[in-house]
């Protein structure tokens, strides 16, 4: 078995806990609101924005044996950059105001995701932030796609209101298979229960900051009515 294998397999618990958050559940249905597809957003902004500061990060403190980890921490680096915006685009096409999701406040699941992250790289193990974007990508292949497309036909909003999922879903598919051979690379125990230990974290975390969204699913908010 890969470490890459080992890691799926023991992360499998709380990442099924993430895929029961009803936000999710219904989000994969295109059952929400036009608003809390622009909440979601605005959460994922924050923590997107995020990504290449963990990254560089992540890189600054790499100890000299694992330096060959630098030139894969360089090109997640070129191929994360900007993708804030992207998300910050997608809400104004989806109708909301871009700037005002800019200079909004996180919520605190997404704070406590992202402190987590930074804390864990500045004062345990940098490696363990590879947890992280296992954490995000492998969720992005598995649900970015058939989100987008559910979402889409459910708020009958414009492609370009969905950049960002389409395109995640897409290229977390490459990063995915860059990823495994990265990881697998890794031999050293500890390293490994870095990773392992920041995937399981963020995998919960994660799923708090998706129930911090407000959210009513079409069926309660025509009951409502």
């Amino acid at each position: 078995m890969t470490f890459y294998d080992h890691l799926v397999n023991e992360t499998q618990e709380s990442r099924k806990a993430l895929y029961t958050v009803p936000q999710l559940v219904d989000g994969l249905q295109g059952n929400i609101s036009r608003e809390t597809y622009i909440a979601y957003l605005t959460e994922a902004y924050h923590h997107v924005k995020h990504t290449v500061p963990f990254l560089m990060a992540m890189g600054s403190r790499i100890p000299e044996q694992r330096s060959w980890l630098r030139p894969a921490i360089a090109d997640y680096i070129r191929e994360e950059i900007g993708h804030e915006e992207w998300i910050l685009n997608d809400i104004a096409a989806a109708g909301g105001n871009k700037e005002a999701a800019r200079f909004s406040k996180p919520n605190h699941a997404t704070e406590m995701m992202v402190a987590y992250n930074y804390d864990y790289i500045a004062r345990k193990n940098p490696i363990g932030f590879f947890g992280m974007v296992f954490m995000l990508e492998s969720t992005s292949t598995q649900i970015a796609t058939q989100g987008a497309t559910a979402l889409k036909k459910g708020l009958n909003l414009p492609e370009n209101a969905f950049t960002y999922l389409f395109s995640h879903g897409n290229l977390d598919k490459e990063h995915m298979e860059f990823f495994k051979k990265t990881i697998n690379l890794l031999a050293d125990p500890e390293d490994q229960e870095a990773v392992i230990g920041v995937a399981r974290t963020t995998f919960i975390l994660f799923a708090d900051l998706m129930r911090s969204i407000p959210h009513k699913n079409h069926k309660e908010n025509l009951h409502a009515a």
